[in-house]
């Protein structure tokens, strides 16, 4: 079961019933936009989240995606990966999401090792965050990848976000200073509410710059938050990091598994 409708916002909600169901909708949008982006640009730049999502990227999405009929329509080769955050830790940290990454999805798919951008784990959050934005102004200066026809951000084809319970997406906490950063597009915070306390993380222009935004929502613990964020007799919360993913000229796509979506208004007359 697949449920589809558009919110207050305009922007579509997918409810499936399961998290494999959600990951072979997910997997079916991310070869999409690949295959799309490749054939207009010879380049598909994507940025993971961190986190709980990295194992269901890994288990779930890629293994699908290495799959008849996708395995004929990914080409791996042109893919470029960021992370829209990361734990200013050792590249061989537990906690550190490009271990994760390459550990479990980046090592089973033919992804050139110079397509995948990772952060300096060697500097503080503060220079990490500055050398990584400089190696994105770099890539856009080389067109691979896309420049905002609206600002000064780079315009990625697929940046996938998490929902947190709190509302937080990347590393984009509630109430937090970063959420007021308009001039960098990376950005750095040394006092994270969830351990390790330093982290790089996009800020809202690049987020709200990119081509398509996917939020993947799983999970009963999840599902005041996803009201919260997505529901339109939600109270208005201002205040909650998701509530300002609103891409400029992209699209915005939310996907949630019944567990999550136990609480929207739309989903109660529908599951």
């Amino acid at each position: 079961m697949s449920l589809s409708y558009n919110n207050k916002q305009g922007r579509e909600v997918r409810i499936h019933e399961s998290l494999d169901e959600l990951s072979s909708g997910l997997a079916e949008y991310m070869a999409e936009l690949s295959e799309a982006s490749i054939k207009e640009r010879g380049a598909f730049t994507v940025a993971l989240p961190c986190g709980s999502l990295v194992p269901f990227l890994r288990f779930s999405v890629i293994r699908k995606l290495c799959d008849s009929p996708y395995n004929k329509t990914v080409d791996w080769n042109k893919w470029h990966v960021f992370w829209t955050d990361e734990r200013v830790v050792a590249k061989n940290h537990s906690d550190s999401n490009y271990k994760v990454a390459k550990d479990g999805l980046l090592s089973k798919v033919p992804i050139a090792r110079g397509h995948v951008h990772s952060i300096n784990d060697a500097v503080a959050a503060d220079r990490a965050a500055e050398e990584y934005e400089f190696v994105i102004r770099q890539l856009v200066k080389k067109r691979v990848v896309s420049a905002s026809e609206t600002n000064d951000c780079p315009r990625f084809d697929l940046i996938i976000l998490g929902l947190g319970p709190d509302g937080h997406v990347a590393s984009l906490f509630p109430n937090h200073s970063v959420l007021d950063e308009e001039e960098h597009w990376v950005t750095f915070i040394t006092d994270s509410p969830k351990p390790p306390p330093e982290r790089i993380t996009f800020t809202l222009p690049v987020i709200n710059s990119a081509a398509n935004v996917a939020v993947i929502i799983s999970g009963s613990s999840r599902a005041e938050a996803a009201r919260l964020v997505i529901d339109e007799t939600a109270p208005d919360c201002p205040e909650l990091p998701a509530r300002m993913v609103q891409p400029i000229n992209g699209e915005l796509v939310w996907f949630v598994d019944t567990a999550a979506a136990s609480e929207l208004e739309f989903a109660k007359f529908h599951i």
